[in-house]
Order: C-alpha cells, then structure tokens, then sequence
C-alpha cells in the first residue's frame, strides 16, 4: 500500500517515542519526588523542562533520517 504525498507516517516507533516524550516529563520528576526525596514545585518544574527538552531534541535527532526520506 503507498501512501500520497504529504500524508503523515506513522509508524509504531514514531508513536512510542512520542509518547515516551510526552509523558517522561511529568511522570520521571514525580516518581522521583515520591520514592526518592521530596522535590520543591519549582525543582520538579525545572527538572520537567530539561526532560522535555532534551526529549524533543532526541526525537528531532533519531526521526530525522524518515522524515528526509519522503518524496
């Protein structure tokens, strides 16, 4: 089956990484506040942007190559 042009790939990978993006920032701070050592709010907010950046940045990085590969 081929797509059309400009349709969007989805693939089970693409899924799961975003996923994984999405959900890291706000459930890895929280777990560590809870069965680790209790974090301020403004710790646990900081900590949810470096996440959430450095995931964005990984995704940008590994999904690349696909998204170059498109007619």
């Amino acid at each position: 089956m081929r797509r059309k042009p400009g349709e969007p790939i989805y693939l089970k990978g693409h899924i799961l990484g975003l996923a994984v993006a999405v959900v890291a920032p706000i459930l890895l701070p929280l777990l560590y506040h809870r069965y680790i050592a209790p974090l301020s709010f403004t710790t646990i907010y900081v900590a949810s942007l470096i996440i959430a950046v450095i995931g964005s940045i990984a995704l940008y990085f590994i999904y690349r190559s696909s998204a170059q590969n498109e007619p």
